[in-house]
């Protein structure tokens, strides 16, 4: 890879990249959109109640704002198997080298996590009421569902971006959790 490892960052890694990060970038991808179309049943969910996770869906047309991370020199290999362990969980994500467009141009290649739309967690095109009842109530391993979009679209705030589904989605789930 050149430059180093990059990975791009559109959900949890945002707030939570479980790396040491030597740069960050706001990029986007083309042709993929940020989505809460996986079935989460280890880290935002049980089996028994599924929380839902972002993954990137493909979709032509499509592109998702985020923020490109390097790995710091000499973490490559430790950095990939930490993210290997957390984002493979389930086999639910297929790991690729993905083109990312950096704010002032280029390019940077990195990996990325996109969803396997074949696999059962996969859940693309909820109503997004029906994923703020889903995010509302579902908790897991690694905490509340809520937690997660709430970090989320605070980070995504923070960087000066914006997705207008994750706000309405936070807005949503925290009128749910107030009734």
């Amino acid at each position: 890879m050149q430059d180093g490892l990059w990975v791009f960052g559109y959900g949890s890694l945002l707030w939570k990249p479980g790396f040491e990060v030597a740069e960050r970038r706001l990029a986007r991808l083309e042709g993929w959109h940020r989505s809460f179309c996986m079935r989460s049943i280890h880290h935002r969910g049980s089996e028994a109640e599924p929380g839902l996770v972002l993954a990137l869906d493909a979709a032509p047309g499509a592109s998702c704002q985020g923020v490109a991370l390097r790995a710091a020199p000499g973490t490559e290999a430790e950095t990939l198997a930490a993210l290997r362990e957390r984002e493979l969980i389930s086999a639910a994500y297929f790991e690729v080298e993905l083109d990312l467009v950096p704010a002032g141009g280029g390019t940077i290649r990195a990996v990325c996590y996109v969803i396997d739309p074949d696999h059962v967690q996969y859940c693309g095109g909820l109503p997004l009421e029906e994923q703020a009842q889903i995010i509302a109530r579902a908790q897991g391993g690694m905490g509340p569902n809520d937690e997660y979009l709430f970090n989320t679209v605070a980070h995504l705030a923070e960087l000066g971006l914006s997705d207008p589904d994750l706000d309405w989605l936070a807005d949503r789930v925290r009128a749910l959790k107030s009734d």
